[in-house]
């Protein structure tokens, strides 16, 4: 059976043309397709969660959110309660597995490397994994829309979406939290606190941020912080753009217990970076956070940003991911995680 997720309405290959193809498709297939009204829990779980965060000035990562709150939870509760379903499948470029000797589900990467999105899924239980199946992980989309082909299916060439559906549906990031946040225009400055423009709302910058500026400078200058309470938006040179360090909040670990002590892992902080070397240290638990941790890269890392996830692997593995919450390190006083902290 096939089920689309209806998340908003508008126009946006995840939206009204999405669901005309997935009928389309099921009716190519000759298989019952079914629409499932998740409108509300995406409005308040993404939207919501998305407004929220840039209006404290996080750049928050709605596809794991989303994947975690909003698409497996649905379309589990669904295919159980309403088609007598106990499997899901879907297009995901991952793959998983199951460590009989451990007991546990577990997560890899896809085959193909430029369309693993293993990243994003960081945040699914082993309740979940046990009963996903993610058939496209083990082969290349070269493979996939070949078969396609082969198959008749009319998405078989049917271009890739490049952005998040909100932009798709909006035009942009800035008109989707325009239409929530009211601009507040303020002072852009250096690390000193000297003034050298101003910001047409804190929401439309993110860390590591050089475009859009409009500050003449002798060298390019990166966003590195803001402070709230002042409406600024802070800038600095690039070499002050790299951070040591950062910690993560709501943890979830995937292909492994959590551990007690310290190990080595290769960590992702944003989605087309490539993975660096670090030591993760647990944290202890704290209400509302869950479980946390902390990340010392082997070199300092650009544009480390509150919000967005940072995922680690061993090898091909997720061991697990967090959001995060800070690109500072506890020894850090004040005035300085004023600077490099939201």
């Amino acid at each position: 059976m096939g089920l689309t997720l209806w998340l908003m309405k508008g126009k946006g290959q995840c939206c009204s043309e999405g669901m005309i193809d997935a009928a389309k498709l099921c009716e190519d297939l000759g298989i019952p397709h079914h629409i499932v009204d998740s409108r509300e829990v995406f409005q308040r779980e993404i939207v919501d969660y998305l407004v929220e965060g840039y209006g404290r000035g996080v750049t928050p990562l709605p596809c794991s959110q989303c994947n975690r709150a909003v698409k497996f939870g649905p379309m589990l509760q669904y295919a159980r309660e309403e088609l007598g379903c106990d499997r899901i499948a879907t297009g995901h470029y991952a793959r998983i597995t199951h460590n009989s000797h451990a007991g546990r589900y577990e997560l890899r990467r896809a085959v193909d490397p430029a369309k693993d999105q293993s990243y994003f899924l960081y945040d699914l239980t082993q309740d979940v994994l046990a009963v996903c199946h993610f058939p496209l992980g083990h082969q290349t989309k070269t493979e996939t829309r070949r078969m396609a082909a082969e198959l008749g299916l009319h998405t078989a060439a049917k271009p890739d979406s490049q952005d998040l559906c909100l932009i798709e549906h909006h035009g942009s990031m800035q008109s989707f939290l325009d239409k929530y946040l009211a601009a507040k225009p303020g002072d852009i400055v250096d690390t000193q606190g000297r003034i050298l423009g101003q910001h047409t709302g804190i929401h439309h910058y993110t860390i590591g941020q050089r475009k859009g500026l409009g500050i003449a400078a002798p060298n390019p200058l990166y966003v590195v912080g803001f402070d709230i309470g002042r409406n600024q938006v802070i800038v600095a040179d690039r070499s002050d753009a790299h951070w040591p360090d950062c910690t993560v909040q709501r943890v979830n670990w995937v292909s492994i217990d959590a551990p007690q002590d310290p190990i080595q892992v290769s960590v992702q902080i944003r989605y087309r970076s490539d993975a660096v070397g670090a030591t993760l240290f647990p944290l202890p638990a704290e209400a509302g956070q869950g479980h946390r941790a902390r990340l010392v890269f082997d070199e300092p890392q650009f544009g480390v940003t509150p919000g967005q996830a940072a995922v680690w692997y061993d090898d091909d593995r997720v061991l697990g991911g967090g959001l995060i919450e800070a690109a500072v390190s506890p020894e850090v006083s004040a005035p300085e995680a004023r600077v490099v902290s939201r």
